[in-house]
């Protein structure tokens, strides 16, 4: 299939799947004779894993580190630790990931206090 159903097939568009695959998340697809990009149904499968795990919370980056490992992820429904058809160590993107934005969470509720006890002012419960 040509770029655009592949895209829509995995619920993304051609421009997603350029960017994936000149990020390396994506293998170059087989080309045809006019040079356009031909897309399979493992590609589709592997886009939507892609989708998956982007929509989780992980980065282009995070899936950069394992991305040749991709495609022992069977389904968008993500096998657990150790579980047959996961990645061989995908705990460790996984985890900085969740450090990450344990980190982050913990820097937001830090600011978000200090606003709204600027907000609150003196007189105001705040101080």
């Amino acid at each position: 299939m040509r770029i655009g159903d592949a895209a829509a097939a995995a619920g993304t568009t051609p421009r997603a799947l350029r960017f994936y695959e000149a990020n390396g998340l994506l293998p170059p697809p087989r080309r045809s004779g006019t040079g356009q990009r031909v897309y399979g149904a493992r590609d589709v499968a592997r886009l939507r894993v892609i989708r998956r795990l982007l929509s989780l919370g992980l980065t282009v980056a995070d899936l950069r580190d394992c991305a040749d490992r991709l495609d022992l992820v069977e389904s968008e429904d993500l096998p657990g630790y150790g579980e047959p058809g996961a990645c061989a160590n995908p705990g460790g993107v996984a985890a900085r990931r969740v450090a990450t934005m344990n980190a982050e969470i913990d820097r937001l509720t830090e600011l978000r206090d200090r606003l709204a006890a600027h907000l609150a002012g003196p007189g105001r419960g705040g101080g």
